[in-house]
């Protein structure tokens, strides 16, 4: 039972979508606002595995329109996630 505890998961096939998704957040320098992904087809449920998974994060950013200040959440690729995409190219 402890090693179960320390192995780590065996890494899991991406779909074409979360793919994707990751391939678009990895050329985003600063991340992707989350309603980009949105705007670009991915449905919440796409982003919400990335991030459930450690593939990607969420990092509020405050921006500003005029005098509103503005919370927009950014997603970003992890390190995992990059690994991940790495992984996927090996294996094709």
């Amino acid at each position: 039972m402890i090693e179960d505890a320390i192995t780590p998961p065996r890494p899991r096939r991406l779909s074409p979508e979360h793919r994707r998704a990751l391939e678009i957040l990895l050329q985003a320098q600063r991340g992707c606002p989350e309603a980009t992904l949105l705007a670009l087809r991915f449905d919440a449920e796409t982003v919400a595995v990335l991030l459930r998974d450690g593939l990607a994060i969420t990092e509020p950013e405050t921006v500003r329109v005029g005098d509103q200040p503005i919370e927009v959440s950014h997603v970003r690729i992890t390190e995992a996630g990059r690994q991940a995409l790495e992984g996927q190219a090996d294996s094709e």
